[in-house]
């Protein structure tokens, strides 16, 4: 069977680069094609749904590769960018796309609860001094035709504050080195209570648990507040699969 266009877009990047790649393996298709240049150890993330939704997705990439870029330099356990090629991102046949370090993964592991909460609080404090620009209401741009007066929580959520954006076991990988924290793209200034809205739709674990693990400041009024928008952003990306 002949590679998709995703495929061939990675490979040429990769190749003009001088990166060899024999057997390219697509390891998810979702709202990005991540794609295994093997035998590199290097992962493309090409934009799929997501440039779809995203009319700059570049920025969103680009954003990715700039926080684990910065969590990696603290020595916090990222994916981050391959070293191997220019990260990125680049456009290439229509496509856009990133390039990661390739770890192996446990896909067995699923955290505890309670484990996922320290995880999570740890990177709220590595992310907390966060230096570069970040978008401050970046749920919204995703729901299409959506006035955000219309469904922000009247709760008050105290100060914003750099967040990874889409919290949920998925984004967590078990590497033999232990957990690595990975996608980067949804990361924006707001609320805690939204990154453990994001913990409380989770089908990976048990949610609510999680978020009564979590331990540091929270308004659990708020977090509920923010669950309802959190399930109708997720109800409008599903319409797209």
């Amino acid at each position: 069977m002949s590679a998709s266009p995703a495929v061939r877009a990675a490979v040429s990047v990769a190749a003009a680069h001088g990166l060899r790649v024999s057997a390219p393996v697509v390891l998810r298709d979702l709202s990005n094609t991540l794609i295994w240049l093997r035998p590199a150890p290097v992962v493309a993330r090409v934009a799929a749904v997501t440039a779809v939704v995203r009319a700059d997705v570049a920025a969103y990439l680009a954003r990715d590769l700039a926080v684990s870029a910065y969590l990696a330099d603290r020595g916090f356990p990222v994916v981050g960018g391959s070293a191997e090629l220019p990260p990125g991102p680049h456009v290439r046949d229509g496509f856009t796309l990133s390039f990661n370090r390739y770890v192996p993964v446990d896909s067995s592991w699923t955290p505890s609860p309670a484990d996922f909460a320290v995880l999570l609080a740890e990177l709220h404090d590595e992310l907390a001094g966060y230096p570069g620009p970040l978008p401050s209401r970046l749920p919204f741009d995703d729901i299409l035709g959506v006035d955000p007066s219309a469904v922000l929580p009247d709760e008050p959520s105290g100060i914003a504050r750099p967040l990874h954006g889409d919290a949920h076991p998925g984004n967590v990988l078990m590497t033999p080195a232990g957990p690595v924290w990975n996608d980067f793209e949804d990361t924006w200034r707001g609320p805690v209570e939204w990154d453990l809205a994001c913990l409380r739709n989770t089908q990976r674990l048990d949610g609510a648990a999680a978020v009564a693990a979590y331990p540091g400041d929270y308004s659990a009024a708020a977090v509920e507040a923010w669950y309802e928008v959190r399930r109708l952003h997720t109800a409008c990306w599903l319409q797209l699969f």
